[in-house]
């Protein structure tokens, strides 16, 4: 079950029929670009349709602009920077009443981080954690960030034998997963088939490894989800697993402690494809990201062209409300070519996916009743196209809501 609240979209509505209503006002998004670029986009909507524009570039989040991670409520965004360059940035800006974005601090890292998020101390925002893709490791940092903060502590991953999928000769973590007890960290490992599991010391901000989860063999867990079939509960029952090498998406049943000191564990209930039953993806489709809402599920297809020359597929799943098991729905065009990131919007109308080597940000309606994605309401490119299967283009987007 979606957890966090609800609220219409100053932008648009959802009507039967696929049309689309106008309401007040503009809506924004904030993008990042691997030229070192974020942008903010201005949405607009007009009847049927809606239109975007791309506002004037900012920097300050390194080389490679690789993670976004919007805290509406303070209007803050940090950016992670993915540099590959032996050293990089993690980069706090505010956000504006227009979504224009301020920098305010940066602090230096080791490079490669591929994620980031806040964790930790009173409020939930006492530290940073970062996962660093090649060089295997888990970063922290305490906050505030400045030109002379330094790692908190770096643990470093291993793995007791190479996979079976080339890419799957060292460790490779993909992602910082909170809880939302806020008490643990699960770190999906790309190169060992693991979720990673670690309890957190809200006061120090040290983790903890406390367990894990195996996939199968090949698997390449990349990001996580999670899902509550007890509604009323403050802990997750499911967690949903979106990978990469194996063009699927997996469910998990979630044990947590009776007490304190323990550890959550995690019993695998299925795995399915990001593709329709008999059908597969090529030799260079790697599953990018997952998103739920309400009891809908969707991973997005990289390298398809499911529907066309350069328009892959998101892939969509209803979810069991009493289970949390997942059954395919259908495939829907991504309006995007490698499309890394997407984001729906808290009314669950629009969904906004960002299309990596086509670099374009397009805007889908959604229709709230059935989970299924709809037309193409709006599509713009920000910056320079980036090449099939390399670093570069469009990294993520988000709602600015």
């Amino acid at each position: 079950m979606y957890r966090a609240s609800l609220s219409l979209l100053a932008g648009l509505s959802f009507v039967p029929g696929g049309s689309t209503a106008p309401t007040a006002s503009p809506a924004t998004l904030i993008a990042s670009h691997y030229t070192g670029k974020l942008f903010t986009l201005t949405f607009t909507p007009s009847g049927s349709a809606g239109s975007l524009t791309v506002g004037s570039p900012v920097t300050g989040c390194g080389t490679t602009p690789a993670w976004l991670e919007l805290y509406s409520a303070d209007k803050t965004l940090y950016c992670f920077d993915e540099s590959w360059n032996g050293s990089g940035f993690i980069a706090k800006y505010s956000v504006g009443s227009d979504g224009k974005l301020t920098l305010g601090s940066q602090a230096k890292t080791t490079g490669n981080s591929v994620h980031g998020l806040l964790y930790g101390g009173t409020d939930g925002k006492g530290f940073v954690a970062t996962v660093e893709y090649s060089p295997s490791t888990l970063t922290t940092y305490k906050l505030p960030l400045s030109g002379s903060t330094k790692p908190l502590s770096t643990l470093k991953f291993t793995l007791a034998q190479k996979g079976p999928n080339s890419r799957q000769d060292v460790a490779h973590p993909h992602e910082a997963l909170l809880d939302p007890t806020g008490k643990f960290m699960l770190v999906p490992d790309l190169g060992a088939d693991l979720i990673r599991i670690f309890s957190i010391d809200a006061n120090s901000g040290t983790l903890t490894s406390c367990g894990s989860g195996k996939a199968d063999p090949g698997d390449g867990p990349r990001h996580g989800q999670f899902f509550w079939t007890k509604p009323d509960s403050t802990q997750p029952q499911i967690l949903y697993t979106l990978n990469e090498l194996g063009n699927s998406v997996s469910s998990w049943n979630i044990t947590y402690p009776s007490g304190a000191g323990g550890c959550i564990s995690l019993t695998k209930l299925q795995t399915l494809s990001t593709y329709a039953p008999g059908t597969k993806g090529g030799p260079t489709t790697k599953a990018a990201e997952l998103r739920t809402f309400g009891n809908f599920l969707y991973a997005a297809n990289r390298a398809d062209q499911t529907f066309g020359s350069q328009n892959d597929s998101i892939a969509t799943y209803k979810i069991d409300p009493a289970t949390g098991k997942i059954t395919w729905l259908e495939a829907a065009n991504a309006y995007a070519y490698y499309p890394r990131t997407f984001e729906i919007n808290k009314a669950g109308t629009l969904v906004a996916v960002g299309g990596q080597t086509s670099s374009n940000v397009a805007i889908i309606n959604r229709d709230p009743a059935t989970g299924k994605l709809g037309s193409l309401v709006a599509s713009v490119q920000v910056a320079t196209p980036g090449r099939a299967g390399e670093e570069d283009g469009l990294s993520a987007v988000v709602w600015n809501e």
